[in-house]
């Protein structure tokens, strides 16, 4: 019997996993540049002090090392777009690997203007989400050129949670967004307590920072229900893949609430904005890492839809799945 899908060269699948994976660890390293204040620290664009290389000193160190990381994750991300075009045998999925193409490009030109336009919180929220697409496209590449995903097209499992999964990525998304104006507007300790908030269930919305930074800890509450349910419907499925992706998302879920809390008991204690030196780097350290954690629990949300996808959609609608459709 012939496989309903062509088979992606397996150097080309490791590679997607790669740049994935290399997208992953450069939000790591652009929320690093937020954490420790280093936003300004080169102050021009595309040149970093009229040069390329400019001294790795303090805070240029993040900065400038963000610009060279994300122009090779950039690189990575056009040679996956040329590889998939002449190797990868799924047209949808070569659409894919140019709209990612397009993504790191505009990624890039609204990082320069962040810069060129001193750090405008609208425009850092922005760059932040359109990272946090980036990633999903990336992922899904990943996800669409695996084997896993060749085997499980055409199982047709009655039971596999698409809508549920699809609106958790969604939520998901959606929380991250307010993670990033939380950040960007210096909102992260305006709540100084955890798991209280100002001593209460729903604080007095003293400030806007106040109702941000509550909005967020709303959402990550809304999240891990929803999670929760997902989990659930997930083992009541015949679809073995969906167990532990699910598990695995609940895990990466409660991982990025310890450090939500680590980070406002730990500013707290010591006084945030005195910290300098090595207890500033390790508290900087930590919020990114609750950043990135945050990116992984979008892309665990988005392989459990897909996955939910792929087991529940016929073989002969191959060519017409999408992203879109994931999230429609």
């Amino acid at each position: 019997m012939t496989d309903p899908i062509p088979s992606t060269p397996r150097a080309l699948r490791a590679f997607t996993k790669f740049v994935a994976l290399s997208t992953l660890f450069l939000i790591y390293a652009g929320a690093m540049v937020t954490s420790t204040g280093s936003g300004l620290a080169v102050p021009d664009w595309p040149l970093s002090y009229g040069m390329f290389m400019p001294p790795m000193v303090a805070g240029i160190f993040y900065e400038h090392g963000h610009r060279l990381l994300a122009a090779s994750v950039g690189l990575l991300t056009a040679i996956q777009a040329i590889w998939l075009y002449r190797s990868e045998p799924k047209q949808f999925v070569r659409r894919l690997g140019w709209i990612s193409v397009g993504a790191v490009i505009a990624q890039g030109l609204l990082g320069g203007l962040t810069v060129r336009l001193l750090l405008p919180p609208a425009v850092s929220i922005g760059h932040a989400g359109l990272a946090e697409i980036f990633l999903c496209l990336n992922v899904s590449i990943a996800f669409f050129t695996s084997e896993a995903f060749r085997r499980m097209r055409g199982a047709q499992i009655a039971d596999a949670p698409v809508a549920l999964s699809s609106a958790l990525v969604a939520l998901v998304y959606i929380q991250i967004l307010l993670g990033a104006t939380m950040r960007h507007l210096g909102a992260g300790l305006a709540i100084p307590d955890f798991p209280l908030s100002l001593g209460r269930i729903v604080p007095p919305m003293i400030s806007t920072a106040v109702a941000v930074n509550f909005a967020h800890r709303t959402g990550a509450t809304l999240v891990t229900i929803l999670a929760i349910a997902v989990l659930l419907r997930a083992f009541r499925s015949t679809a073995k893949p969906l167990h532990r992706i699910a598990a695995a998302l609940v895990c990466v879920i409660s991982l990025q609430i310890w450090l939500g809390a680590k980070i406002v008991w730990e500013g707290t204690a010591a006084n945030y904005h005195s910290l300098v030196g090595a207890a500033a780097l390790h508290h900087a350290s930590v919020t990114s890492f609750h950043v990135m954690t945050g990116a992984l629990t979008l892309a665990t949300s988005l392989i459990l839809a897909l996955t939910s996808r792929a087991l529940a959609v016929p073989v002969e609608e191959t060519e017409s799945f999408t992203v879109a459709e994931v999230t429609a």
